[in-house]
């Protein structure tokens, strides 16, 4: 999602912000845009059950909302046609506990609401008159 700012707010690296964009919705679209995890390990396998890092006191790999979001924000640079599933994932995903309890207020529903700022085009520096 840092990239999804600095590409909207100074776009000095476009040409590789899109090709970024592009890549890391290609990998989670190959995993299922309404599947993947929030894990991998860099070559993109899924982490041993003794490499999940906890969250909340809770050791599992989820498809985590706040992925989801900072996936559809990348849509921002993106010029494939995947990048619309990527905001109607957002945009149809429920922020609510897992099914074991888990859920992240805080953090998940930062990343959602600063993906909506981005995706709405509204999301920009307010300078000093």
């Amino acid at each position: 999602m840092n990239i999804a700012l600095d590409y909207e707010w100074s776009c000095a690296d476009r040409e590789w912000q899109q090709q970024y964009g592009e890549r890391i919705q290609n990998f989670f679209y190959s995993q299922g845009v309404n599947d993947f995890v929030d894990q991998y390990r860099v070559d993109g396998s899924l982490p041993a059950d003794d490499e999940i890092l906890q969250a909340g006191g809770f050791k599992k790999l989820r498809h985590s909302i706040g992925l989801v979001a900072t996936s559809a924000a990348a849509s921002v640079m993106c010029g494939h046609a995947k990048s619309r599933e990527f905001v109607e994932a957002l945009w149809n995903a429920r922020h609510v506990p897992f099914d074991d309890g888990y859920f992240d207020a805080y953090y998940d529903g930062l990343l959602r609401l600063f993906a909506f700022m981005h995706l709405s085009g509204h999301y920009r520096v307010i300078l000093p008159k």
